[in-house]
């Protein structure tokens, strides 16, 4: 019998978090065993925030609904639904939910996304 070519994922692995935001992996390491791409879907609280990080990945991010708030080597870029970002690997990031509705968002990551390699730096 020959390997099958696909991975049917019935339910994605929810990533264990403490600051009220959902994140559930749909393809990667931990879902998969993916590690060439992960693909995630999330949801950010009102006022939600990370401490920045310099991730060894790339990463696209499509807003679904609400707005999220991201700072990028300095700059200050705010997606609103519909629209897409590509944040290249070794880029100092920020990531935050500053506003009153919460933020719903796929992400994939280029290689796959890593407790390692993410480098979130302590607040």
């Amino acid at each position: 019998m020959s390997e099958k070519r696909y991975v049917l994922n019935p339910a994605p692995f929810v990533v264990p978090t403490t600051d009220g935001k959902l994140i559930e992996e749909h393809v990667g390491y931990a879902s998969t065993g993916t590690g060439q791409y992960s693909l995630a879907h999330m949801v950010a609280p009102p006022q939600w925030s990370e401490p920045h990080q310099t991730p060894q990945f790339d990463e696209i991010t499509i807003v679904v609904r609400g707005r999220k708030r991201f700072e990028i080597d300095g700059d200050v870029v705010e997606l609103a639904a519909g629209q897409a970002l590509l944040i290249k690997a070794g880029a100092r990031i920020r990531y935050s939910n500053p506003f009153a509705e919460e933020c719903e968002y796929w992400s994939i990551c280029i290689p796959a996304f890593s407790p390692t390699t993410v480098n979130r730096e302590a607040e």
